[in-house]
């Protein structure tokens, strides 16, 4: 692997009978059909290159216990057959051109644990994984279009559920109602066509550290026991494997045959919006990163003031959306908070001056609101916020923005009245000066009016006879 080696991968190599259990070619320029794959073979790695054509039929034989075949040019339906006896344990097909529905034989395979077939032509619905040990299921950048209604079953063991960027316009009620019974810690449903309110029952994932609901159509308020989650991960042995990787660079698994097998260390990674950019959390990165982004949706009513309780969180996006109200106080709680973004919303009031407690954010934005009153402190974190953080709010004044929040300050010349009355008599002079004017002007008007015009002439004389 991570060579510079062309061409195909030699018949003899993948031929039956051969005694290779372990092969890894990634990272190279091969390229040409995939061979079948003879039994024996229990690790295949082939990510990261040129190949081309259809899986072979048995792709998913008997011995094969990780398969990677992402970032390649292969097209064609994923294979549905699976042998009795396979004991796939690892699938990684992304970044191809499969097309087609996921396959429910593949879906209820009682060994598979780690399953990635994001970036690819896929449709239909995500069928049941009720069955299924998956830990770690990434399906994100396909044409996925619904899910099944029973996803998992209340012995689930998921982790990490990937369903961004596909075409997915359920109720969110039900998905959260399978997930209630997981111990799951990251949830991406980015870029769908999600529609409702979020359900409170999403509270009672109480092992989220990463939640992305951002870029659908969710409506109605914010759920107050967001505020009570710990939003924090648990640093258990079931994420140590592929959060933190094993030493030597590989994992050691022991099969049914009691025999240890040698497989590559395979980091788990994600992405996640945070500080107003996409970032790709890798390894035991991901264990320090939590955050919450509910950007680009249709949430209305103020912000829950229980927000202010997530003190573990590193990122919270609430931008564009329709939330009125203040921000709360409360956030000054938000002590690791790294990215804070409000704007785009009708938040009005002032922004708390509590904020500037947070000595941790690196990006600050309440731009596109109602809000007023002077700007927080321009101390600290909040002296490296320029305009951008505060533009679109008329009403805010004070640094960095141009507009100041004092008046002009009053120049009194050096020969005022000592009894501090010059102000009064300024005006008082300016006012009978222009009563005056304005008195003869309306005289002057009026009399020429009356010479001009004979008509109005005769109507002012009859009238002054009349009194």
């Amino acid at each position: 692997s991570e060579n510079q080696l062309s061409g195909k991968i030699p018949e003899n190599i993948l031929a039956d009978g051969h005694p290779l259990q372990f092969l890894k070619l990634s990272n190279n320029m091969l390229e040409g059909p995939i061979l079948n794959i003879p039994n024996g073979l229990e690790t295949l790695i082939l990510s990261h290159n040129r190949f081309t054509g259809r899986l072979p039929s048995n792709i998913f034989n008997s011995s094969v216990v990780l398969l990677d075949v992402s970032n390649n040019h292969l097209v064609g339906k994923l294979p549905s057959y699976v042998e009795k006896f396979s004991r796939l344990q690892g699938l990684y097909m992304s970044n191809n051109h499969f097309e087609g529905s996921i396959p429910i034989e593949l879906a209820e395979h009682e060994d598979l644990t780690y399953l990635d077939l994001s970036q690819n032509n896929l449709t239909g619905h995500v069928p049941s994984f009720a069955n299924s040990p998956v830990e770690f299921m990434h399906l994100s950048n396909n044409h996925l279009s619904g899910l099944s209604k029973r996803m998992l079953n209340e012995n689930s063991s998921l982790v990490m559920l990937d369903l961004s960027y596909n075409e997915i316009s359920n109720n969110i009620q039900g998905l959260i109602q399978n997930l209630s019974y997981t111990r799951l810690n990251f949830l991406f449903l980015k870029g769908n066509h999600f529609i409702g309110d979020i359900p409170k029952q999403l509270c009672q994932l109480a092992d989220l550290s990463i939640l992305d609901l951002s870029h659908n159509n969710f409506s109605g308020a914010i759920p107050n026991c967001l505020g009570k989650m710990p939003f924090e991960v648990e640093d258990s042995p079931r994420l140590w494997r592929y959060l933190h990787g094993w030493p030597m660079g590989r994992y050691l698994v022991r099969n049914k045959y009691s025999r240890f097998q040698l497989l590559p260390n395979v980091q788990e990674k994600s992405n996640f919006t945070a500080k107003k950019r996409t970032d790709t959390y890798m390894g035991s990165i991901l264990v320090y990163m939590s955050g919450i982004d509910l950007s680009h949706n249709k949430l209305k009513g103020n912000i829950p003031s229980e927000l202010g309780n997530l003190t573990k969180i590193r990122t919270l996006n609430l931008s564009h959306n329709d939330l009125t109200g203040q921000i709360p106080a409360t956030f000054s709680h938000l002590v690791q908070t790294e990215s804070l973004d409000l704007s785009f919303n009708m938040l009005n009031g002032r922004i708390p001056p509590q904020l500037t407690t947070l000595t941790s954010l690196e990006v600050f934005s309440v731009a596109h609101n109602n809000l007023s009153c002077p700007t927080p402190e321009f101390k600290e974190q909040f002296s490296t916020f320029d305009e951008s953080s505060y533009e679109g709010n008329p009403f805010l004044c004070g640094l960095p923005l141009p507009k100041s929040c004092n008046p002009p300050p009053t120049v009194i010349p050096n020969d005022s009245d000592t009894d501090g009355h010059y102000d009064t008599l300024v005006d008082m002079y300016f006012f009978f000066v222009s009563f005056v004017v304005s008195y003869t002007s309306a005289l002057l008007v009026t009399a020429a009016a009356l010479y001009i015009n004979p008509y109005w002439r005769r109507a002012w004389f009859y009238y002054l006879s009349l009194i």
